[in-house]
């Protein structure tokens, strides 16, 4: 019964704008993701366990390697838009350099039409701004990286 579910949600997926559909039923989580798995031929086996990766989040992981190694990653809590400022001609709410107190905004992420805060869990400065603005961003992708104070 629960292949029938995941069909019909694979059809949804492939008969719609959306890339990713993420749902929880049974008590078991199914994410079913449109765009296919980018695998680079040298990686291990036991790396290759996850039904499928975005392209996104495989490029941001390349991204970070090159990163600087100071600093700590803070995450985006979901999928939606990145932006730097909350309209096109105001400034942005942190550059590198710039210092942080907990519970400053650092960003906005759009999702479902849903401008989201999102505010610094920890005070420190920002050494790289990772993320781009407008451009898409995955769950647990790295925005930025600070330096604890």
């Amino acid at each position: 019964m629960w292949q029938d579910k995941i069909k019909e949600i694979i059809y949804l997926l492939d008969n719609s704008d959306v890339n990713e559909i993420d749902v929880t039923f049974w008590g078991r989580r199914f994410r079913v993701v449109k765009s296919a798995a980018i695998v680079d031929q040298t990686e291990t086996t036991d790396k290759i366990k996850t039904v499928s990766i975005n392209s996104s989040e495989s490029e941001s992981k390349k991204g970070d390697t090159n990163s600087a190694p100071n600093g700590e990653k803070i995450l985006s809590p979901m999928p939606g838009t990145f932006y730097a400022a909350s309209s096109p001609e105001a400034e942005t709410f942190v550059k590198p350099g710039d210092i942080v107190s907990k519970g400053d905004t650092l960003c906005i992420i759009e999702a479902m039409k849903i401008m989201n805060e999102i505010e610094a869990e920890k005070s420190g400065k920002i050494t790289e701004v990772v993320a781009k603005n407008g451009d898409p961003v995955e769950f647990n992708q790295t925005l930025f990286l600070i330096d604890p104070a």
